[in-house]
């Protein structure tokens, strides 16, 4: 062994080879493994390329000691499971573009690095050139003034080939995802330069294309608009012939980039043409002292010890993959992977199941015969399977079994995503489903059952597990509601229920009426409670169970609390008098009390190492009745913030004293 970068490839075909010739002609890395699906296909390249080791599995090459970096090659399909699975095994990564087939997959695979500490970066080789870093610094110095528009094309014609990778709509194939990944990556790096910054995202796109019969996009043209009212026009396709260059116009002068995606191949000078108003063209060389494969090899040994590449960060591929998704939609081209039915698999393509370790507790609610997570997740914003799959999938691996929606949720869809989600799965018996029905303007007996129904019908399953009334509505008895909720739970379809947004003491009359007539009561209650004090409700008819008489209430009556916006919504995160650009932070909790408990939040977790957030959640756990809170995280990161909440243990009088009651 020797102090080089131990890599090994992870998949046999063509563009593995292609590395494989740039690890050799590197300055900082070794061949020592490749993985192949078969020994005969790993034989042969091993052979060629005069490696060792070869293994007839992916799995063998993760688990081969020797390996310290993995090239992942596969079709794009696959990046996703091989990248997590390389993650978890403790090898830095490597992955082909697209690094997955879209965001929220990706999003999957650059939690996993984080988690397991390795490097991450998706193989866009040109990001790695010095002619790269050139435009971008020429951009950056006002080289051409002030940036108006970028043109980038990466397009070329394959001849219809059904077999094809490229023609294949279940290998993620077509031109965008091929290389017009490379378009989008560079017009984002030159407007990120212009504006100051390593990359920008597109403020808005259009974009129109031509879909083959074989379903993938054959040829298509995005117009972005960027921040500093800059325009890029980007084109891309596998079955046309494209000048595939950049060109990049200012109020100054223009740049031309003539060789801009796989530049010296084999080490050769490339250039960039300068054209700057009342000057002579000038011809700006860029010598390399290898070719563009090797000085990828290199950038990852350089920053191995950062876990990234400025040249291809992991918020850059994420960023990226967005603008990709966007314009896919635009074309209406949507992956067979990517429809509902087909998420049947976590994103490393394993069955779904809770995980051998986790943190998550569990109590339970009265009329439920099964544990509840002592968090639940909110599911009102993963508005794509794929987002959905990934939040949910990890809930449920961290030990999360418990899940909120609602009929209005957007528009129904919620619960459609939730329901095939779990039937993909078969763990409905394994999951705990609370439904929300009755929100303003229909709050009423007959309008619940009827709503109920429809959300079971999307849910597709026959009973929900808990039921709430999304919101109150004073001008009815206590006891119609009461009465219609205990139908549904004769006909099978709720088991146990309560008020969203219901105040305690319209609680107490309905269960005073419900054990006055031997009928089932309120099992639960979901209002607002957090250690911050809800100064404005966050939405019209919103109330808090937070003050001292209904904590009283909840503690004597040991009703489950299953409160939302448990967290402030993140004040103990932003929270600062001088920050108020959002407007409903400040509205909701900004007050002179709340900022006083965030100075004790903030001087806890000085003195303790705890997180504040987590002191927040933990307030919310401790309380001396049951609660359940809820989470509405939007990435995985957030999700395992919340998490941290679960570990911390409050004693009586630190409660008294975070709620300024000392």
């Amino acid at each position: 062994m020797t102090d080089k970068l131990s890599w090994g490839i992870l998949g046999a075909g063509n563009i593995a080879r292609t590395f494989a010739r740039g690890v050799q002609g590197s300055t900082t890395g070794q061949l020592v493994a490749v993985g192949s699906r078969a020994q005969e296909s790993a034989d042969k390249f091993a052979d060629e390329f005069g490696i060792a080791t070869r293994h007839a599995s992916y799995e063998a090459l993760l688990a081969d000691p020797q390996v310290q970096a993995v090239y992942i090659s596969t079709p794009h399909p696959m990046h996703a499971e091989w990248a997590i699975k390389a993650a978890e095994a403790g090898k830095h990564i490597l992955c082909e573009k697209p690094l997955t087939l879209n965001y929220h997959s990706a999003a999957a695979v650059v939690h996993a690095a984080r988690e397991n500490d390795v490097f991450l970066m998706e193989a866009f080789m040109y990001r790695c050139h010095p002619q790269t870093a050139k435009i971008a610094e020429l951009v950056r110095e006002g080289a051409i003034g002030k940036v108006q528009m970028i043109q980038a094309t990466f397009s070329f014609q394959a001849g219809f080939n059904a077999e094809s990778r490229l023609f294949k709509n279940e290998l993620g194939g077509g031109g965008i995802m091929d290389v017009g990944c490379y378009a989008a990556s560079m017009a984002r790096l030159i407007a990120g330069a212009a504006n100051g910054k390593d990359f920008v995202e597109p403020l808005e796109i259009n974009a129109v294309g031509h879909l083959g019969e074989s379903n993938v996009d054959e040829y298509t043209s995005l117009v972005a608009k960027f921040p500093g009212d800059i325009v890029a026009q980007l084109s891309t396709g596998v079955r046309v012939n494209g000048d595939n260059k950049v060109r990049v116009f200012g109020t100054e002068g223009s740049i031309l980039v003539e060789d801009p995606w796989i530049p010296s191949r084999n080490g050769e000078p490339t250039k960039i043409v300068l054209n700057q108003n009342g000057k002579e063209r000038q011809e700006i060389v860029v010598e390399v002292p290898t070719g563009v494969y090797s000085l990828e090899a290199d950038t990852v040994a350089r920053n191995i010890e950062a876990r990234q590449s400025r040249e291809m960060s992991p918020d850059d591929t994420l960023g990226n993959l967005q603008m990709l998704d966007k314009w896919r939609a635009a074309i209406g081209l949507t992956y067979e992977a990517e429809k509902p039915v087909n998420y049947t698999r976590t994103a490393a393509n394993r069955a779904l199941a809770r995980g051998a370790s986790h943190n998550m507790k569990y109590g339970r609610v009265p009329g439920l015969d099964k544990d509840v997570s002592r968090l639940v997740m909110g599911c009102d914003n993963q508005r794509s399977m794929a987002h959905g799959a990934t939040m949910w999938d990890d809930f449920f691996e961290r030990g999360g079994n418990a899940f909120d929606t609602g009929y209005i949720y957007g528009g129904g869809s919620i619960e459609k995503l939730l329901g095939q989600w779990i039937k993909n799965h078969g763990i409905r018996d394994q999951v705990t489903v609370i439904v929300k029905g009755a929100h303003t303007p229909d709050c009423y007996p007959d309008r619940l059952t009827n709503q109920l129904k429809i959300s079971l019908d999307r849910l597709q399953f026959d009973c929900a597990d808990i039921y709430f009334m999304h919101r109150d509505n004073p001008e009815i008895p206590v006891a119609d509601f009461i009465e219609e909720l205990n139908a549904n739970v004769k006909a099978g379809r709720i088991k146990a229920f309560g008020g969203s947004n219901w105040s305690v003491q319209r609680v107490q009359e309905a269960n005073d009426y419900a054990a006055s007539k031997g009928l089932q009561g309120f099992s639960g209650v979901s209002n607002n409670f957090s250690l911050a004090r809800m100064v404005d409700p966050v939405w019209s008819g919103c109330i808090h169970a937070s003050d001292t008489a209904s904590r009283a209430w909840l503690t004597q009556n040991q009703l489950a609390l299953l409160p939302w916006s448990s967290q402030a919504r993140g004040f103990f995160v932003r929270g600062d008098r001088s920050f108020t650009a959002d407007e409903e932070l400040t509205r909701c909790w900004y007050a002179d009390d709340n900022f006083a408990r965030l100075e004790r939040v903030q001087q806890m977790a000085k003195e303790r190492g705890w997180s504040p957030i987590n002191i927040a959640l933990a307030y919310v756990l401790n309380q001396p009745f049951p609660t359940f809170p809820l989470i509405g995280p939007r990435t995985l990161e957030e999700t395992k913030s919340s998490l941290g909440g679960l570990d911390i243990e409050l004693t009586p009088a630190e409660l008294k004293w975070l709620n300024l009651e000392d």
